[in-house]
């Protein structure tokens, strides 16, 4: 039983980090988008607030939500590999 909670334990540490960093990468690569319409396209206004109001939606976007798949889906590869192995 210890060696499973340690098991989930470094792997729940691992996932955050992997999460962390997909996590930074969208945001920074959705921001360099929004720097990029600013440039090409709108040029009036404030850019800052653009980007903030972007990166505001993106924040509340799908795709955000789609990240935390990092936690889900191990977990059930896992899982399922597991079951399979013990009660098939």
């Amino acid at each position: 039983m210890i060696a499973l909670l340690r098991f989930a334990g470094v792997g729940f540490v691992v996932l955050s980090v992997i999460y962390l960093g997909v996590s930074l990468y969208s945001r920074a690569v959705r921001r360099g988008k929004l720097e990029r319409e600013w440039d090409e396209e709108i040029r009036q206004g404030d850019r800052e607030g653009f980007i903030r109001e972007g990166l505001a939606e993106y924040d509340h976007s799908l795709r955000r939500k789609l990240i935390l798949g990092v936690y889900v889906v191990p977990a059930i590869v896992i899982g399922t590999i597991i079951y399979v192995i013990n009660y098939m």
